[in-house]
């Protein structure tokens, strides 16, 4: 299936693709964190109809439930519109000296001030995970930050 993506300057991105029923349909990312899905009307094409609106906490329950894996990419679709910030994903290695260890005992966030926004673990998503999320070997880490940051964060886990 192809998704356009649409850069909205001050506003976010928004994706559209075509689905099987030959219906547009768009999902705003703001960048407030909410998002909207809208269809477009038959006859004109640039007439936009607001279905509803998701929360992001609610988005990232609609994530989780259609293809939990997708959301590090969310991440770094809306981190393109912010200079200096990018997304990066990190796995987890079992030699690791935080496998099986508290997520808070990284103390990521406080060393290299870049946020450990998911933990992906197999087809499951952990969004907005607590400092007393386990990490496991194999879980990806979705994190948000400069680049430096996510480099530290890597060699946090990787250490």
């Amino acid at each position: 299936m192809d998704v356009n993506e649409v850069l909205l300057p001050g506003v976010g991105l928004r994706y559209e693709f075509t689905n099987s029923d030959r219906k547009r349909i768009g999902i705003v990312a703001r960048r407030s964190g909410d998002f909207e899905v809208i269809d477009y009307s038959d006859t004109d094409p640039d007439e936009g109809r607001r279905l509803f609106r998701l929360t992001p906490e609610e988005a990232d329950t609609v994530a989780e439930i259609l293809g939990a894996p997708r959301i590090a990419q969310r991440f770094a679709d809306l981190t393109k519109e912010v200079p200096g910030l990018s997304a990066g994903q990190i796995t987890v290695p079992a030699i690791s000296s935080h496998a099986n260890q508290p997520l808070g005992h990284t103390r990521a966030r406080t060393l290299t001030g870049a946020s450990i926004v998911a933990v992906v673990r197999g087809e499951d998503v952990i969004a907005s995970p607590t400092p007393d999320e386990l990490l496991r070997p194999g879980d990806v880490l979705v994190v948000i930050g400069t680049h430096d940051g996510i480099n530290g964060v890597r060699a946090i886990i990787e250490s």
